[in-house]
């Protein structure tokens, strides 16, 4: 081992001064300069240290794009609804017209029900109009009013005075109801149906042309004279409906019902006739 001082670790100190402080037996400590490292190394200590047990990175998922929506496919067109009423005014129609525009009315729910409508029947020129309630159950299978054992009551009321439905002139008459349509269960009809087919039954009187007309039941009355009034203070008297005479009397339901008051009913026809030209 050499005794003299390495001194080549002192990188600032030149050759003589190295020597002169050699000979002053001066040990001069200083860093030794530092290596350049190599690359790999350099790279692999600027790395981040390493994670243990690093968790997997979710991938990313991507939705998948929406199918494009299909075209809408134009809906069909709903079937042509069928008026209430025809466009020509009721006012203004002849009989064909007039019976078709009954059988198609949709004016009030009872055409929902209905299995005929019951327009009328008789002489179209009768001078002798008799006007009931509204169809039952056998008037709405038949489409005919007054059949059953009320109509034939009525049957032999009319011929009673010389007058049958399928009479002609001064033999015949013409019958209608009110309503043309039977309510459900054979109920009492109801004012909105009432004012519905009212126009209908004013068209018939008006084509008729009745020198009397016999209103039989409460709500032929009170549609034809608009009136409250109970039938038994109605009866015996002479009203008018659009300037025709007028005689009311007793539904034939309520006199099979009440056998007593056929002699009334009786009177009331016997009124009735007096009403007729001689």
């Amino acid at each position: 081992m050499s005794d003299t001082p390495d001194t080549s670790f002192v990188p600032e100190l030149d050759a003589r001064q190295r020597a002169m402080l050699a000979e002053m037996g001066v040990r001069v400590w200083a860093p030794k300069p530092a290596q350049p490292k190599a690359p790999a190394v350099a790279a692999r200590e600027a790395a981040p240290p390493p994670v243990a047990n690093p968790a997997p990175r979710a991938a990313a998922v991507t939705a998948p794009a929406p199918a494009p929506a299909p075209a809408p496919s134009p809906s069909p067109a709903p079937p042509p609804i069928a008026p209430a009423r025809p466009a020509t005014p009721v006012s203004t129609l002849d009989w064909p017209a007039l019976r078709d525009a009954v059988a198609g009315c949709r004016a009030c729910g009872l055409c929902q029900g209905r299995t005929n409508t019951v327009f009328g029947v008789g002489d179209e020129q009768a001078d002798w109009m008799v006007v009931g309630e509204a169809p039952g159950e056998n008037e709405d299978l038949q489409g005919e009013p007054f059949v059953g054992a009320a109509g034939q009551l009525l049957d032999n009321m009319l011929k009673a005075v010389g007058r049958s439905r399928t009479g002609q002139g001064a033999q015949g008459a013409y019958i209608a109801n009110v309503l043309k349509c039977r309510p459900p269960a054979n109920r009492n009809p109801q004012p909105d149906e009432v004012a519905q087919c009212e126009p209908y039954l004013a068209r018939q009187v008006a084509l008729v042309k009745p020198k009397v007309i016999v209103a039989m039941g409460r709500f032929a009355v009170q549609a034809l004279l608009k009136t409250n009034e109970p039938i038994g203070r109605l009866r015996g008297q002479v009203h008018r409906y659009e300037g025709v005479p007028v005689i009311v009397t007793y539904h034939p339901a309520y006199l099979l019902r009440t056998p007593t008051d056929k002699g009334k009913a009786w009177a009331d026809l016997c009124l009735a006739m007096a009403q007729l030209p001689a």
